[in-house]
């Protein structure tokens, strides 16, 4: 199955978080429910609350179906992509036929905006791992961070996240995505502490910017300051922010595929060392590869310090 055929399945993808996960995009490039200042992916597009089923169920296990015999030595099925998953009405259900499919569990990446909803709390029950995040401690940065569409209400959506968390009865692992000097003062990791205290997430995972924001006075902060708010958490903590570990390329060294490349990069800017962990190929034929991809305009390079990510040129496929 071509790039073009893989419209919602893509991977593998490494990250610090779930090790080697084969993603599943449930909704368009960029329709989200927040308009983030760190989003790697730029600007929210089409920012909504509305649920539908943005792709249709059939197609998605389709697609599944097909990669996973291709895709050996993975750790999850990721629900996330480039979107809001939440948003895709038929959640539950791709959940539910993904089990049904493979033993591998499932995660749903989510910014947990709409989990004041009782129906996507109920949808959500069937995954294995859910990945909210929590990002402000007050509506006022909430706003400025997240940005988030009209609707969504900061008291409700952490109400929803303390609901949720309470009653799922598996891991949830909450992420709290911390900016240079907009919610990393004193004041502000106190209130989110006191939220994510009462939200009894599992784990909490401090993360901060390693790929390209959408807007460039979103900064990161020092892992040595990261680490200095771990024990103001009533939780177990880890720092995700850094280096991948175990940035090796692991499994079969193919051929170097162009498709499985860009379908990569569309979903996130990647380093050449992350395209080589997650799709299991040597470095050096990744690097000739891109090589080939930015002279043809096909890929742009972007960097963050020493490090250069790439991402697709244009329109997506």
């Amino acid at each position: 199955m071509s790039r073009a055929r893989f419209r919602h399945v893509y991977g593998p993808v490494a990250s610090r978080r779930l090790g080697r996960s084969l993603g599943v995009d449930l909704v368009p490039f960029k329709t989200c429910s927040y308009d983030c200042i760190y989003c790697q992916l730029g600007r929210t597009t089409h920012k909504t609350t509305a649920r539908r089923e943005y792709a249709p169920i059939e197609e998605i296990l389709v697609e599944l179906r097909e990669k996973l015999p291709q895709t050996p030595k993975l750790d999850y099925i990721s629900l996330a992509g480039s979107g809001e998953p939440t948003l895709h009405a038929g959640i539950g259900e791709v959940i539910r036929r993904i089990k049904d499919i493979t033993s591998l569990p499932v995660a749903v990446l989510t910014n947990g905006s709409l989990l004041w909803m009782p129906e996507v709390r109920d949808a959500l029950l069937p995954a294995d791992l859910v990945l909210p995040s929590l990002d402000a401690g007050s509506d006022h940065l909430f706003h400025a961070i997240n940005r988030p569409a009209w609707e969504i209400d900061f008291a409700h959506m952490v109400g929803g996240l303390a609901e949720f968390t309470h009653h799922f009865g598996k891991p949830v692992w909450l992420e709290v995505f911390l900016l240079a000097g907009i919610n990393d003062t004193p004041s502000e990791i106190a209130a989110i502490a006191a939220h994510v205290n009462h939200i009894r997430p599992t784990r909490v995972q401090l993360n901060t910017v390693s790929r390209p924001p959408c807007k460039e006075f979103a900064r990161p902060v020092q892992v040595e300051r990261l680490r200095s708010f771990v024990p103001l958490f009533g939780a177990t903590v880890d720092v995700i922010a850094g280096e991948l570990s175990g940035g090796t390329s692991t499994g079969p060294q193919g051929m170097v595929d162009d498709g499985a490349i860009l379908a990569l990069l569309d979903r996130r800017p990647c380093t050449a060392e992350d395209i080589a962990t997650g799709l299991g190929l040597h470095p050096h034929e990744v690097a000739k590869r891109l090589v080939a991809l930015l002279s043809t305009r096909t890929v742009k390079e972007t960097r963050l310090g020493e490090r250069r990510f790439y991402t697709v040129t244009g329109a997506r496929s």
